[in-house]
């Protein structure tokens, strides 16, 4: 089973992109920060990690950095769904070790297009 940890301190956002991915057959789990989203990949680490920048406690850079130096933390394909649009943050987040960006607010066309791009799910027939 794919696995998705969904990392982002609204809850609201968090509601939205578990019914988007459960849609693509992914389990969900759920972080309000990246501190609690860190526990949770050393618990088990997850096939994918939707990851939002700005959150207390730990941001989801700083959690990225953390994730790739985590024993198998290379594997999870990372996909930053923030407000953050200016090309320094997603040249940063690019280089941090995240595989694609997108902008908030998404949908599920937005979310699809991006994890096929990554690999995560087979484009539709």
């Amino acid at each position: 089973m794919k696995t998705c940890l969904v990392v982002d301190d609204s809850s609201i956002v968090r509601k939205i992109a578990r019914r988007i991915l459960e849609e693509m057959d992914f389990q969900i789990v759920e972080a309000e920060d990246g501190q609690q989203a860190l526990e949770a990949c050393k618990e088990a680490m997850p096939t994918a990690v939707l990851l939002d920048w700005n959150m207390p406690v730990m941001d989801g850079y700083e959690f990225l950095g953390h994730l790739r130096r985590l024993p198998g933390g290379d594997a999870p394909k990372v996909v930053f769904c923030t407000t953050e649009n200016g090309m320094d943050h997603i040249s940063r987040a690019l280089h941090a070790g995240a595989n694609e960006y997108i902008m908030k607010p998404f949908d599920k066309d937005i979310v699809a297009a991006k994890f096929q791009e990554v690999g995560l799910v087979a484009l539709p027939e």
